[in-house]
């Protein structure tokens, strides 16, 4: 009798300490269920979204691949190889050079086309050039000192890398001259604009439109500059950084001290297209002046030699059959 009560005691007991740990440990079930469920749903999120991914990325591989067809073969081979070799070949390029290319490619008005990185790799490819040229004349006049070597080395690739600086130099001063005979026209034109009742603005538009030339093409640009939202100051301190000329640097200046001060703009232009007109006359003057002496030296090595022979060969031709009598 007892055993029985004792036993069911412990039961009791048992049962008791069962209920007390699971009231205990209710809450702690609920929220690990709770963060189950929701592990569970983000689970199926991140899967679905892998799956809308990889849908995603099946479809745009193959719109590149269909992009890709369409494609040249200059486009997807060649151009891509030329833009992993001019980076290469920067690397050999000093640090200083980059900045030079760049306001060299900017005054050539070529920045939209050509590439720092591209012009510095046909700088490189000139230096080596021209060290390969210097090793191939070592091996023609067979040269045995090593001074000789390293005198004819160093003198190709000198010459190699300043040939490049040399026809950008030169291509520079061609667009120099092309700019600076056009802005008095330009100016006249723009003067009659602005005394007619056009704006600044507007003005600038109608002449760019009925002209053709370097010069139109900068301003073309100025154009699309403040379309974009840029103000007329920035963008004229612009092209005159572009040009890099007296007379634009001057143009520009004067347009804008007219602007802050608000006087008038017909008056700044007409002064302007009076003193460009007059510089204009003052450059063509100094080249007329110029003439005679750069056409000495092709009078000498193209003219002059016609004339000798024409002058003393009759007479050579005379003194010889004297002689021989």
């Amino acid at each position: 009798m007892i055993f029985f009560l004792s036993l069911l005691v412990t039961t009791l007991f048992m049962m008791m300490l069962a209920l007390l740990v699971y009231a205990a440990r209710r809450p702690q079930m609920q929220t690990r269920r709770h963060l189950e469920k929701m592990i569970a749903k983000a689970e199926a999120q991140r899967m679905a979204a892998r799956q809308q991914k990889r849908k995603v990325t099946v479809d745009v591989s193959k719109d590149d691949a269909y992009y890709l067809r369409d494609k040249t073969f200059r486009e997807r081979v060649i151009r891509p190889l030329m833009a992993s070799t001019e980076a290469w070949l920067m690397q050999f390029a000093p640090r200083e050079l980059s900045h030079m290319l760049e306001n060299m490619l900017l005054h050539l008005g070529v920045q939209d086309k050509w590439s720092v990185q591209r012009l510095a790799a046909c700088w490189v490819m000139a230096v080596a050039l021209g060290g390969l040229l210097g090793i191939f004349f070592i091996h023609i006049f067979n040269l045995s000192y090593l001074s000789q070597k390293i005198a004819i080395v160093a003198i190709g690739l000198a010459f190699g890398g300043a040939v490049p600086f040399a026809l950008l130099q030169s291509a520079i001063r061609r667009r120099q001259a092309a700019l600076r005979k056009q802005l008095p026209e330009f100016l006249d034109f723009l003067c009659v604009s602005v005394q007619a009742g056009l704006s600044f603005d507007g003005a600038v538009a109608k002449i760019v439109h009925r002209m053709k030339g370097p010069l139109m093409d900068e301003f073309r640009r100025m154009l699309r500059d403040m379309s974009m939202g840029m103000n007329r100051q920035r963008t004229l301190n612009q092209l005159a950084r572009r040009c890099d000329l007296e007379e634009l640097y001057l143009f520009t200046a004067s347009v804008i001290q007219a602007e802050h001060l608000g006087t008038s703009m017909s008056r700044t232009l007409k002064q302007q297209a009076d003193n460009m007109r007059d510089r204009h006359r003052q450059n063509v003057r100094a080249a007329a002046l110029k003439a005679p002496v750069k056409i000495i030296f092709p009078m000498i090595l193209f003219i002059f030699p016609s004339i000798f022979v024409m002058v003393i060969f009759p007479s050579a031709l005379t003194l010889l059959r004297s002689l021989s009598k």
